[in-house]
């Protein structure tokens, strides 16, 4: 008997809730059908509040047009862009938020939407290995906002995250510099072309986090140039890579290359005295 009621209890809470859904659900498609535009916006604010984003946007799609020229209008295009961020469409929220900056630069969500255009670019930033456009983008955006708002509370959040996309940016360089030194002498200097963009991404990205990565591919580079070089160039690349070790070492004194580090400088000595 006790079992029974407890199936009933739980069947009777299961129906109230999919009377409470229906309810809702029946709620939502009258508030479509409505004319009313005050009662429509309130209502989005409603489910924009209880994290509903896609019956927020859908409702205040419908009253964007009504509130058009009004001051409404900007609160309007403001929780659209939030309702896209609520749905991770990341895309759609950079498209409106660009468009409330166009329409209301100085308007009271101003700071709100200079940073949102970067940190949604940041969110759609994809891997290291891939395009890296959208990365740039968000760099640019975010100059943009601490350049304009370097007190706003966000900022610190935008310095980080504009970081980790400088970040990401050398790391695909350092994708780029270990394949063309894995490629070594096959068609050509491949160690040169490593040198040359291991060095451009220490040059273009001062502060990332591979530093070292690139300058211990730039050393193995000059030491491999040496290794294969012809007679009459080989002096001038054991006196490079020499530099380049002394660098090195200045830099990195306790790095874990330090050993292989040491090795390849026995045997450029052994080369300049040569």
């Amino acid at each position: 008997m006790q079992a029974f009621l407890i199936i009933m209890r739980k069947k009777g809470l299961f129906i109230l809730l999919i009377a409470i859904v229906l309810t809702g659900c029946g709620e939502y498609q009258r508030l479509l059908k409505s004319r009313d535009a005050e009662e429509k916006y309130q209502a989005a604010l409603m489910y924009f509040n209880n994290k509903q984003y896609v019956r927020a946007q859908q409702l205040l799609d419908d009253v964007s047009a009504y509130y058009k020229g009004t001051e409404r209008s900007e609160d309007v295009l403001a929780y659209l862009a939030r309702c896209y961020m609520g749905q991770k469409a990341y895309e759609s929220a950079t498209d409106y938020y660009q468009a409330y900056i166009r329409n209301y630069p100085k308007g009271k969500y101003a700071t709100e939407a200079y940073f949102q255009v970067g940190h949604c670019q940041y969110l759609d930033s994809p891997d290291a290995r891939l395009d890296q456009d959208i990365t740039k983008k968000a760099i640019e955006a975010f100059q943009v906002f601490v350049e304009q708002y370097p007190e706003s509370p966000y900022a610190a959040q935008a310095y980080e995250e504009m970081s980790e996309l400088y970040d990401k940016l050398a790391l695909k360089e350092l994708y780029s510099a270990r394949l063309y030194y894995n490629l070594g002498s096959y068609l050509g200097n491949n160690y040169l072309s490593c040198e040359i963009v291991a060095k451009n991404a220490l040059k273009n990205y001062p502060s990332n986090k591979y530093q070292e990565e690139f300058s211990w591919l730039m050393m193995q580079s000059k030491y491999q140039q040496m290794v294969h070089s012809v007679e009459d160039k080989k002096m001038d690349r054991a006196r490079d890579a020499q530099d380049e070790y002394y660098n090195f070492i200045t830099e990195y004194p306790d790095s874990k290359h330090r050993k292989e580090v040491e090795k390849m400088f026995n045997n450029i000595r052994k080369v300049i005295k040569e």
